[in-house]
């Protein structure tokens, strides 16, 4: 597993609301690294956990989930752009064309979603990516192949993709901290764009 060293900047302080899920501590990792200005999407964002994390730290955001009612007190803001799509459909996706300072996905997994999610990351830009590996049991019952990663696809989706692979892990996760309390298989990364600063000779300081 490689890892950039910490950044400088501070952890964004997201307003966070007791009643909703707290931001993924992977993902506030890295939000502040993303370039400075730079759009944010957060693909099937949910409750907008990340989207108010982005926001916090001056970037504008698009969110698109199937159901977006539940960011109504998001609506209207001009840094944001909501969208509510199935994404599932197979329709083209909504974002297909734009490109992203970062792109966020956290438990959601539709493959044929993938390439559309990794074009969406621009030069500079960042892919934020975590979500539950085989072998996880949620609810008594194991998750479904189709909602869960194999060993090493993310890595091997971001090199396809063209993208420089910064931070990977794979395996148990319990912190407590996030969307389930019980301990979770997942898989994560962060890679980014050839032109993004941790992708350029000697910006990696530890392993």
């Amino acid at each position: 597993m490689t890892d950039p060293s910490p950044s400088a900047s501070p952890a964004p302080d997201c307003g966070i609301d007791p009643f909703r899920p707290a931001p993924s501590p992977w993902v506030l990792r890295f939000l502040p690294d993303v370039v400075a200005g730079r759009s944010v999407l957060d693909v099937a964002c949910g409750g907008g956990r990340h989207l108010r994390a982005a926001l916090a730290l001056g970037h504008p955001a698009t969110g698109v989930d199937r159901d977006i009612k539940g960011l109504a007190d998001l609506a209207g803001r001009p840094d944001l752009r909501l969208i509510a799509a199935d994404l599932e459909a197979g329709a083209p996706p909504p974002f297909a064309g734009e490109r992203f300072g970062a792109v966020i996905v956290t438990y959601y997994l539709w493959r044929p979603l993938l390439p559309a999610i990794c074009a969406a990351v621009a030069d500079d830009g960042m892919l934020i990516y975590e979500t539950f590996v085989r072998g996880q049991i949620h609810g008594g019952k194991p998750v479904r192949d189709a909602f869960a990663l194999q060993p090493n696809e993310l890595a091997a989706i971001a090199i396809a993709a063209g993208l420089v692979i910064v931070a990977f892990d794979h395996g148990r996760l319990d912190d407590g901290t996030e969307l389930l309390r019980d301990q979770r298989l997942v898989q994560r990364i962060c890679a980014v764009g050839r032109d993004h600063p941790f992708a350029k000779p000697g910006s990696l300081r530890r392993l």
